[in-house]
């Protein structure tokens, strides 16, 4: 977990593109470097230790990935027309509707999403900078768990949550994608952000309330990962290039400057919507 500060102290702050670059090189090579500097030792002893450096390197990629989404999104948040054809898009959206059909699943109350509707359209409209989103999601977080706090079923809400606000997100989306809406891209990219901030929020939240660190909370689930790329080998190989491939379409997808987010990335938008993850201010929040 310190390694993880000292490397990425801050997830949006700018990273030149050469360090993330090698720290992503040293996430890929991190397991293989530490197995084979493990022959002869234990099996359990192995096991331990490279269940800890798999959470690690994993946690480098999210981290860098998401600080790669918020400097394309910076562009976005800074660009005038672009936010000014957000809300006039936003304004067309059938919210009404949305939460019809997602408190059906969700069951989530009308006041907690009018709200978060009302708080993301004005924070929007002001025009506020990457690090002041940061902090009304982080708001939106701790209003919608507060009830949870000391609780042993905190971390079991927190997860739901995040399950919430991707679900009213994707649906936010769609209605977007439907009525072809000119700022389809830029939503896209803001909600690509929003969601993987809100992962990193409640992955954080989880860790303080369980009295762990983050890298302890994921590396739970690092060793059922594991078991399952070992039943087929080939499956670390395909995944590797998988994320290679991914990361030259997010190059040509996310610019810097945002200049590529206009309506040329529109095209097929159902082809975008079917990739997206959620972000957005409609979001599912707290149980009944």
């Amino acid at each position: 977990q310190s390694l993880v500060e000292i490397l990425i102290p801050d997830v949006l702050r700018p990273i030149p593109s050469a360090l993330t670059q090698a720290i992503r090189n040293f996430a890929k090579s991190l397991e293989s470097w530490l197995t084979n500097a493990m022959m002869n030792i234990p099996e359990e002893m192995v096991r331990i230790k490279v269940t800890s450096a798999n959470a690690f390197a994993q946690t480098l990629r999210r981290y860098t990935s998401l600080n790669h989404l918020a400097q394309a999104a910076r562009a976005v948040l800074q660009n005038t027309a672009q936010i000014n054809q957000m809300l006039s898009d936003l304004n067309r959206v059938d919210f009404a509707n949305v939460q019809e059909q997602a408190s059906w699943v969700c069951r989530c109350e009308d006041r907690v999403v009018q709200r978060l509707e009302q708080d993301f359209k004005l924070t929007l409209q002001q025009q506020n900078s990457l690090e002041q989103w940061a902090v009304w999601l982080d708001g939106v977080v701790s209003q919608v768990l507060k009830p949870y706090q000391h609780s042993p079923a905190f971390p079991k809400a927190a997860k739901l949550f995040l399950l919430k606000w991707s679900f009213y997100s994707s649906m936010v989306i769609r209605d977007l994608t439907l009525r072809s809406a000119a700022s389809f891209g830029s939503f896209h990219l803001i909600r690509l952000l929003y969601d993987e901030y809100m992962y990193y929020l409640i992955e954080h939240r989880v860790a303080q309330a369980k009295g762990e660190t983050p890298i302890a909370v994921m590396g739970e689930f690092a060793s059922l990962g594991r078991g399952l790329n070992q039943l087929d080998p080939d499956k670390e190989e395909e995944e590797d290039e998988e994320e290679e491939s991914e990361e030259e379409g997010q190059e040509l997808s996310l610019p810097s400057d945002g200049a590529g987010l206009g309506e040329e990335s529109l095209e097929p938008p159902a082809k975008l919507a079917r990739t997206d993850q959620g972000v957005l201010f409609t979001t599912g929040s707290t149980e009944n």
